[in-house]
C-alpha cells in the first residue's frame, strides 16, 4: 500500500494570459506595418523610428511577463502603461497633421494590450483605472477629439472594464468549483475510512460484545464496555469526524486541489479474478456459484467487490443466524459483471434499513452500497419479510478502468 498525491490545477485566467501574449505580439506587428505604410506623413520620421523600436524591443523581452499572474506585477504593469501612453503623446511630435485627422495613433492598437493586462491581473476596477488614462490621453492627443475618437475611447473603456468583470466571475467560480470538489473528495474519503472502520474494528466491538454477554462475570463487564466503545466510534464515523486528505487553495495561477490517495492497485495492468476472491466464502452454509472462465476485473474493483460480498454475508450471520443458508452467484454478462447474494433468513422489516443508519449502523450503506457506487456500479437490496434477503451488484465493464481512480 502506498501513498501518492495527485494535483489538479483549474486556470480559467491561463488562456486568457496566452491570448493576450500573442495579441501583443500581433499588434505590435500592425503598429510597424502601419508606420512603413505611412512613412510619407510622418514630419519627424525618427520619432516614431525610436518610438517604435522601444515598442518591439519592450513587447519582445517581456513576453513571458504577460504569460501567467505571477510575473505581471504591478510595476510592470505601470511601466507598460507608461510606455503605451508615451506613443500616444508622442504622436503629434512625430506628425504635426495628426491632431487634425483621425489616423492611428503611434503603438495603434498596441496600447489595448496593456489595458486588458490590467483587467486581467486585477479585474474590473485595474481595467477602468488604466483605460481612464488611455481615454485622456488619447483626448489630449487629438486636441478637438471627433466623435470617432470618442467612440473609440469609450469603446475600449467599456469593452476593458467588462473582460475585468468577466475574469472576477470566473475566479469567483474557480474557486467555488475548487471547493466543491474538496466537499466530494472529503465524503468519498470519510465513507472509505468508514467502511474500513466497519469492516474491522466495528465488526470486532460487537462481536466481543456478544461474547462477553454470553459468557457472563468479568466477560460480561468486557462486552460492556466494548458496546459502549462500538456505539461511540459509530456515532463518530455517522457524524463524518474523520479529517479529509484534501484541500484546495487559491494560487496565483490557478485553483489548486490536492489529493493524497491510496493506491492499492499492485502491479499496474494487471487483472484479478474475482472468483478466486469469493470462493473461500464457500462452505456448508454458503453456495457459490461461478460461471465457466475467468471474471478478470482490476485488483482494486474486484477487492471492493469482494469487501462488499463479505459485508453482505456477514449481515446474514448476524440478523439470519448462523443457521442461514446463502447463495452466491456471479454472472459476467457482456456488458456488465452482476454478483448475487441471497439468503433464506427472515427478511428485513420495512424501515429497518433507515433506522440502522440513523442509529450509525452503515454497513449497507458504505460497505456495500458506497462500494459499489465509487467503483460505477449500483447494488440493489430486495427483501421479503418471511422469504429473505437479495443484494444484486453490478459493476458496468466500460467502468472498469475507472476504477482506481474512484476514491
Amino acid at each position: 500500500m502506498t501513498r501518492r498525491e495527485r494535483v489538479v490545477r483549474m486556470s480559467v485566467e491561463q488562456p486568457l494570459w496566452r491570448a493576450l501574449t500573442a495579441y501583443r505580439v500581433l499588434a505590435m506587428l500592425y503598429a510597424v506595418l502601419l508606420a512603413v505604410l505611412g512613412r510619407g506623413k510622418f514630419e519627424r520620421l525618427w520619432v516614431a523610428v525610436a518610438y517604435l523600436a522601444v515598442m518591439v524591443v519592450w513587447t519582445l523581452v517581456t513576453l513571458p511577463r504577460v504569460a501567467g499572474a505571477v510575473r505581471c506585477t504591478k510595476r510592470f504593469l505601470g511601466a507598460d502603461l507608461v510606455i503605451a501612453l508615451t506613443g500616444v503623446l508622442l504622436t503629434p511630435l512625430a506628425d504635426f497633421d495628426a491632431r487634425h485627422i483621425d489616423g492611428p495613433t503611434l503603438p495603434s492598437i498596441w496600447t489595448a494590450g496593456s489595458v486588458l493586462a490590467f483587467a486581467i491581473k486585477g479585474g474590473w476596477r485595474w481595467a477602468a483605472f488604466a483605460s481612464t488614462f488611455v481615454a485622456v490621453a488619447n483626448i489630449i492627443e487629438r486636441g478637438h477629439p471627433s466623435r470617432d475618437t470618442v467612440h473609440n475611447v469609450l469603446l475600449v473603456w467599456v469593452a476593458s472594464i467588462a473582460i475585468g468583470y468577466v475574469v472576477e466571475v470566473a475566479r469567483a467560480s474557480e474557486r467555488t468549483l475548487a471547493r466543491a470538489l474538496e466537499i466530494e473528495a472529503a465524503t468519498r474519503e470519510r465513507e472509505r475510512l468508514a467502511r474500513d472502520i466497519h469492516d474491522s474494528v466495528l465488526q470486532v466491538l460487537a462481536m466481543v460484545q456478544r461474547r462477553g454477554s454470553a459468557l457472563g462475570g468479568e466477560a460480561a463487564e468486557l462486552g460492556r464496555m466494548a458496546g459502549e466503545q462500538e456505539v461511540a466510534l459509530r456515532t463518530l464515523v455517522s457524524s463524518g469526524l474523520v479529517p479529509t486528505t484534501r484541500v484546495s487553495e487559491d494560487a496565483a495561477d490557478g485553483a489548486v486541489v490536492r489529493t493524497v490517495e491510496i493506491d492499492e492497485t499492485g502491479a499496474a495492468g494487471a487483472e484479478c479474478d474475482l472468483r478466486a476472491l469469493l470462493a473461500p466464502h464457500a462452505g456448508s452454509r454458503v453456495v457459490f456459484a461461478e460461471p465457466g472462465a475467468p471474471v478478470l476485473l482490476p485488483p482494486e474493483a474486484a477487492r471492493e467487490l469482494a469487501a462488499a460480498v463479505s459485508a453482505a454475508l456477514d449481515n446474514v450471520r448476524v440478523h439470519a443466524g448462523q443457521d442461514a443458508q446463502a447463495w452466491i452467484l456471479v454472472e459476467d454478462e457482456r456488458d456488465e459483471v452482476i454478483v448475487t447474494v441471497r439468503d433464506d433468513g427472515p427478511g428485513i422489516p420495512d424501515g429497518r434499513l433507515a433506522q440502522a443508519e440513523g442509529e450509525g449502523r452503515l454497513g449497507v450503506a458504505l460497505s456495500i452500497r458506497g462500494r459499489l457506487r465509487d467503483l460505477g456500479g449500483t447494488a440493489a437490496l430486495i427483501s421479503v419479510p418471511g422469504q429473505g434477503t437479495e443484494v444484486e451488484l453490478k459493476i458496468p465493464k466500460a467502468s472498469r478502468g475507472k476504477a482506481g481512480s474512484a476514491r
